[in-house]
C-alpha cells in the first residue's frame, strides 16, 4: 500500500495533482484545509485489513470505514513528520561537524541521509547501516544514538510489527450470533466485532443487542432538505437512481411548497440525450432545468440562483475511468457554494461495488447518503454495514418507482426495523421453496 500527501492551493489543483501522481485507482483517505490551501491524503492499493494491521490496537477505535482511513492518514502524517524532524537534526549535526572540522573515520553523512529519507511504500525505513566508528565519534554519540533510536521506532511504525491479527469468535453463541448477522448481510468483519461484543447470555438477547448496536451505528440526517433548503447534488454511478430521486424531491417540493422556490440542475453534458429525463420532471412539474455547459459554468448558474429555497443538481453516472469524471468532482468540489454532495447508491449493489463507489466519490466531499432500491434487496444488511462503516449520515431512502410516495426522509430505528422484516421475509421464502 502506497500512501502519500499532496498540497496545493485549491481542491481542483490538488485533485489535479492526485490524478497525475497517483493515477484512476488512488483512494482519498481525508481531505482537509490548511495554511496556504488544502491538503490530500492518498492511497494506492488500500485494503482496510492492511490498515487495521498497521494501526495496531488504535485501530479497535475505528468504528468504521471512514474512521479508519482518517487514522491511516493521520499515522502517515506523523510518519512524516518525524522523519522530517530526523532530517533536521541530521543537518544540524552535518554543520556542526563541518564547523568543528572533525574526522570520523571515512564514514559519510549520506549514509544517514539516505536512511532517513525512505518513503511510504512498504520499503523499511533505515538504508544502508551506519558505520560504528561513524556513531561512535566524540561529541555526537548521544545524537546519533536517539536519531538511530527514533528511525528504528519508525521502521517499526510503518512496518506494523505491533499489529495484532483480528481476534477470533470466542463461544458457541457468538459463532452462532455472527452467522445470523452475515444472513443479515453485514460483512465478516462487521459481524465477528458485532457477534464479540456479546458477552454471555442467549443467542436471542445478543441479536437485540447487535440490532441496537447498529441502529446507533447507523447515522441519519436531521432534517428534510425540503424544508431546510440549500444545495444539493447527487452522485453515483449510472443506474443508482440519482434522476429518478431528484423527480421524487421535486414532486414533493411542489406539493409541499409550490414550484417557484425549486430549480433542477444538470451536469451531465458528457452523454447524448443526457438531459431529456430531467426535462421530462421539469415540465410536469412545471420547474426551470438549467444546464452547465462551457458556455455556463455550475457557479455561474448557481450565482443566478441565489433567491431560490431548493437547488437540486444531477450529475452524470461517471467511473474513474471515464472522460469527465476528475472535472465534475472538481467542479463540485471547488465551488464557492455550499453544495451538500450525496452518493446515491443502490441497496441491490455488493458490499464490495459500494465500497468501490464511495471510494471513486469520496474526493467530492461527501456529506451523506441515499440508499435506493431498497424494494429489490433480498437482505438490507449490506447497505446499513456499508453506512456504518463509511461514517455517510442516510438523508433518504427509496422503495419503488412511484413519484413522489416511494420516497422516505431516513431514520435509523426503521431502517433496522426494516432490514429485521426483509430479513424474515427471505427466511419464510426459503422454508417454502426447501419444503416443496
Amino acid at each position: 500500500m502506497k500512501v502519500k500527501r499532496f498540497f496545493a492551493q485549491s481542491m481542483a489543483e490538488a485533485l489535479k495533482q492526485v490524478s497525475e501522481q497517483m493515477g484512476p485507482d488512488a483512494v482519498i483517505l481525508s481531505n482537509r484545509r490548511v495554511d496556504g490551501g488544502v491538503e490530500i491524503v492518498t492511497a494506492l492499493d488500500y485494503d482496510e485489513n492492511m490498515a487495521r494491521q498497521s494501526l495496531g490496537d488504535k485501530a479497535q477505535d475505528a468504528t468504521n470505514g471512514s474512521r479508519l482511513a482518517e487514522m491511516q492518514a493521520d499515522q502517515h502524517r506523523r510518519l512524516e513528520d518525524e522523519l522530517g524532524r530526523s532530517r533536521d537534526r541530521i543537518r544540524d549535526v552535518r554543520e556542526k561537524r563541518a564547523k568543528v572540522g572533525a574526522s570520523y573515520g571515512g564514514a559519510s553523512f549520506a549514509d544517514l541521509n539516505e536512511a532517513a529519507s525512505v518513503g511510504f511504500s512498504g520499503a523499511e525505513v533505515g538504508g544502508p547501516a551506519m558505520p560504528e566508528s561513524f556513531s561512535g565519534a566524540t561529541g555526537y554519540s548521544d545524537e546519533l544514538a536517539q536519531m538511530r533510536a527514533e528511525i528504528s521506532s519508525l521502521r517499526d511504525m510503518v512496518s506494523g510489527r505491533t499489529a495484532e491479527p483480528a481476534k477470533p469468535v470466542s463461544n458457541a453463541v457468538q459463532q452462532r450470533l455472527a452467522e445470523r448477522l452475515l444472513e443479515f448481510g453485514l460483512s465478516s468483519n462487521l459481524a465477528g466485532s458485532l457477534s464479540r461484543r456479546h458477552k454471555g447470555g442467549r443467542l436471542d438477547e445478543g441479536w437485540k443487542q447487535s440490532l441496537k448496536m447498529l441502529a446507533t451505528g447507523v447515522r441519519t440526517s436531521r432534517h428534510e432538505w425540503l424544508d431546510e433548503g440549500g444545495v444539493y447534488a447527487l452522485v453515483g454511478p449510472t443506474g443508482s437512481g440519482k434522476t429518478t430521486t431528484i423527480g421524487k424531491l421535486a414532486a414533493r417540493h411542489v406539493l409541499r411548497h409550490g414550484s417557484d422556490s425549486l430549480v433542477l440542475v444538470t451536469t451531465d453534458r458528457y452523454r447524448v440525450a443526457a438531459h431529456e429525463q430531467l426535462f421530462v420532471f421539469g415540465r410536469i412539474l412545471n420547474v426551470p432545468v438549467r444546464v452547465v455547459d462551457e458556455s455556463h459554468s455550475l457557479d455561474d448558474i448557481l450565482d443566478e440562483l441565489s433567491d431560490r429555497h431548493l437547488v437540486l443538481i444531477d450529475t452524470a453516472g461517471l467511473t474513474s475511468t471515464d472522460k469527465g469524471y476528475q472535472e465534475q468532482l472538481a467542479e463540485l468540489a471547488r465551488s464557492h457554494h455550499n453544495i451538500r454532495t450525496h452518493l446515491v447508491v443502490s441497496a441491490t449493489s455488493q458490499p464490495r461495488i459500494m465500497k468501490s463507489v464511495w471510494h471513486c466519490y469520496k474526493m467530492a466531499n461527501l456529506a451523506g447518503c441515499v440508499m435506493t432500491k431498497i424494494d429489490e434487496a433480498l437482505t438490507l444488511g449490506e447497505s446499513l454495514g456499508f453506512v456504518m462503516e463509511t461514517g455517510l449520515p442516510v438523508a433518504y431512502y427509496t422503495d419503488g418507482q412511484k413519484i413522489p410516495e416511494d420516497l422516505h426522509h431516513a431514520e435509523a430505528i426503521p431502517l433496522v426495523r426494516l432490514a429485521v422484516e426483509r430479513l424474515k421475509k427471505l427466511q419464510q421464502q426459503q422454508a417454502v421453496a426447501e419444503g416443496a
